[in-house]
């Protein structure tokens, strides 16, 4: 069995009127589905969707949450309407861009182009965990095209020889009063907009020690996921407060306020997406 994608998902549009709670996807490994030789690749996945095309109202297409079990991953396959990005958060995966194959350690991950052939193979004998991302070109289309490959036992290059980005703690900048807010707060911009060749913006990385806060921040020109990558804490979003953890997705909309506090006893770190309303746009920065 391998996992199947419509063609064209109805994506209904998601209003800043709708309750925060209903906004927030939480990751259950209970509610994983089992996939087999996904896009002709070995072995098994496990998976789940977090959220949908209809999540955000710009060309963000899905947020897949799971883990490559041993000796599985995702056959070489093309998109040429779509955008993904492979992330693993544990471990190490052979990822494969264009016919190139290389070994990432987690926390890591590689964006694949539209027209760029991709793969990935968890070859050591404990399980990865994985998370994937794509925006579309067209909202709410999807495409692909397998080409037969599992990349099982290629040729390695010892460096990658395509685009790649670690979620390092160390690579992290402090800034303070982000937005506005409370204390020191560290952040990176991991992948730039011009990597991406859809509306897709950004990968930011955040980290939000205890007892510190971002300010009030106003989206214009860019919708953002933020996945929590570990820790606790709380996510204010206009008028409404809730409850955040790790594992959870939390989509903001264009014309949202949002704040993050971190009220806990551990790092409240934050993967973020950024997928513009338009090519190019982007929103001023708080610092």
């Amino acid at each position: 069995m391998r996992i199947l994608f419509p063609l064209l998902l109805i994506a209904l549009p998601l209003f800043a009127g709708d309750p925060l709670a209903q906004r927030i996807a939480h990751t259950d490994p209970a509610k994983y589905n089992q996939g087999r030789n996904v896009h002709k690749g070995a072995g098994e996945l496990h998976y789940m969707g977090l959220l949908d095309a209809s999540a955000l109202n710009t060309k963000f297409l899905f947020l897949h949450r799971g883990q490559l079990q041993p000796g599985g991953g995702i056959g070489n396959h093309f998109h040429h309407t779509i955008e993904e990005m492979y992330v693993i958060f544990n471990g190490e995966a052979e990822f494969t861009i264009d016919g190139r194959t290389s070994t990432l350690k987690g926390p890591a991950a590689a964006p694949c182009k539209m027209g760029q052939a991709h793969a990935i193979y968890n070859a050591s004998d404990k399980p990865v965990e994985w998370m994937n991302i794509a925006v579309s070109s067209v909202k709410g289309k999807y495409d692909n095209f397998d080409t037969n490959d599992d990349r099982v036992g290629v040729p390695k290059d010892p460096k990658p020889v395509f685009v790649n980005t670690r979620f390092d703690r160390t690579l992290l900048r402090p800034v303070e009063n982000y937005y506005g807010g409370k204390g020191t707060v560290h952040y990176r911009r991991a992948i730039q907009p011009e990597v991406f060749r859809t509306d897709w913006s950004y990968i930011d990385h955040l980290l939000i020690p205890p007892g510190s806060s971002t300010g009030k921040r106003v989206h214009q020109g860019v919708e953002e996921v933020h996945y929590v990558m570990a820790g606790s804490g709380s996510v204010r979003v206009n008028q409404e407060t809730a409850a955040i953890r790790k594992g959870d997705a939390i989509p903001m909309l264009l014309g949202d306020e949002q704040s993050f506090a971190n009220d806990g006893s551990e790092d409240l770190e934050l993967l973020i997406i950024g997928v513009a309303r338009v090519k190019g746009a982007l929103d001023p920065p708080g610092f």
